[in-house]
This record gives C-alpha cells, structure tokens and sequence, in this order.
C-alpha cells in the first residue's frame, strides 16, 4: 500500500541484476551489464580499490589511455606503482605478462616483463629491467638490463644473438650452441671467425 516502495512481481525472476532508468525497472543478465559498463565513458578522476577486469568478445582495445593536453610534456603516461611501507633491496617492484591458452587449455606465460629494485636506498637507487620468454616450455631470461651492465641470454641456454647490418643478414652472430663468434657468417668454425676478403686491424 506504500506507493514509495519498489515492487517487482514479473519479468525479472530469469535475471540477476535490475537496471532503473527513472520510473521504469528492466531485468538485465550479467553479459548484458557487462556489456552497459564497457559503453560508459568515464571523465573526471577517480581511485578504484580491488581487482578490476575487463573483458570483451572482440579484438578492440579493451583499454585505451587519451591525452588531450597540448604542452611538451609527457601524455599520456601509464604508471605502475609499488608503494610499500617497507621496501627492500631486490623487491620486484611491476611486472606485466603476456598469457595465453596452450593447446591443453592451460593458461600459460609467453612474455614476462619485470622490474626489480636492486637498491632502494636513498640516493643510490638501483633497478633493473628483465625480458623473458618462454622457449621450449621453460620461461627464460632473454635481456636483464642491469645496472651496471647489460646482459643477453643470463640463463646461458643454447639461443643465438644475430645483428644484421644493411646488405647482411649476419654481420655478427653469436653462436651460443658452440660458443663461438661470427662475422659476415652464419657458422662460425672457431672462437672468432671472419668471413671477408676485406680484413683490416
């Protein structure tokens, strides 16, 4: 008999949520939310605690960053933020990870990328940058930007390191089966093999 309380007695019972768009009420599934939330356009800030995700069915970017400013500074500018109460020497401090599906319908790892804080202390800060991939079944280490130094292949597997020049495809070649170096070659028969009729030293 209160007019002020919302009844609901039909077309809802097979839905999970209710859409209210001013004096009218409208079951809704969850795809269906789902699909209202990815059509708004959010403006203004906003602080958003928990996990969030985002899925849709197509290959449109699921998240897109815009800047409008107009100055010479950086825009848009995407960051990941560690903010620990107590950090320490060799936290990882972001990583970001290219997954997919294995023909098992495991979810696997392709691409790792991390960042770690070698030194956290106040004005001799350290980091690091590492590159992994995953080759053969095993995630291996590909590029460990260091530093104080920079290193390809640390896990020291079988991967060869090839630098191409404009007219050659192995203007130098690491041969990390054999561990021999090539220049001008793809099969380096010692340590250091040059294959040119040119050599000056």
């Amino acid at each position: 008999s209160n007019t002020n309380v919302l009844q609901c007695n039909a077309n809802v019972a097979d839905d999970d949520f209710l859409r209210i768009d001013g004096t009218s009420v409208e079951g809704r599934s969850a795809s269906e939310v789902l699909s209202d939330i990815g059509a708004l356009a959010l403006s203004g800030g906003g602080t958003v605690s928990g996990q969030v995700i985002i899925t849709t069915a197509n290959n449109n970017a699921q998240l897109t960053l815009i800047s409008t400013d107009d100055d010479a500074s950086a825009g848009p500018r995407l960051d990941l933020t560690r903010d620990s109460a107590s950090p320490a020497d060799n936290d990882t401090i972001g990583r970001i990870r290219y997954m997919f599906d294995n023909d098992a319908g495991e979810e696997t790892r392709a691409c790792v990328i991390d960042c770690v804080a070698n030194d956290v202390s106040d004005g001799t800060e350290d980091a690091t940058l590492q590159i992994k991939t995953m080759t053969a079944g095993s995630v291996l280490s590909r590029i460990e930007v260091l530093p104080t130094e920079t290193v390809l292949n640390e896990d020291s597997e079988a991967i060869n390191l090839r630098v191409e020049s404009n007219n050659n495809v192995n203007m130098l070649l690491v041969d990390g089966t054999n561990d021999r170096v090539g220049i001008s070659t793809n099969s380096p028969v010692s340590h250091l093999t040059v294959d040119s009729g040119d050599i000056t030293i």
